[in-house]
């Protein structure tokens, strides 16, 4: 007679997660609770997140001019303090691989920079930037 063999699973956290990349425009839109918060917590819930390096200073960009706007200075650096705390993969993108993207999709060194990444992991973009989305969905439709 054969037995039956019998598996205990750990919590989902010890399962792998599958990788998204998640842009500025993505990321500040559920940093800085915008409308759009929402559907960013929906596709980046049980995923891992990576990002270039480059994400820390566009948020704070982003936050300088939510301050310039009128923002509570206080709230904004919280919210600073919450993006800190979070699990993000951080890449260096290759400046080379990064200007070729930009040259071929007409893209800013930063949103191919974003590019490079989704392409180098085989990895879905969340982004909000539609001209990025376009080449994102025309560029990792030709990886193998």
């Amino acid at each position: 007679m054969l037995r039956q063999l019998l598996v205990a699973e750990p919590p989902a956290v010890w399962q792998v997660r599958p990788p998204v990349v998640v842009d500025c425009s993505a990321l500040a839109s559920w940093l800085f609770q915008e409308p759009e918060m929402d559907q960013v917590a929906a596709l980046l819930s049980g995923k891992t997140l990576h990002a270039p390096n480059l994400l820390p200073y566009e948020i704070v960009n982003v936050a300088r001019k939510k301050v310039t706007a009128g923002a509570n200075t206080e709230h904004i650096r919280l919210l600073l303090d919450d993006f800190a705390a979070h699990q993000i993969n951080w890449h260096a993108a290759p400046p080379q691989a990064v200007l070729a993207l930009a040259n071929r999709w007409s893209l800013s060194a930063y949103d191919a920079a974003y590019l490079w990444l989704a392409a180098e992991l085989k990895a879905p973009l969340a982004t909000f930037d539609r001209q990025l989305a376009l080449a994102a969905r025309q560029h990792l439709n030709t990886l193998e």
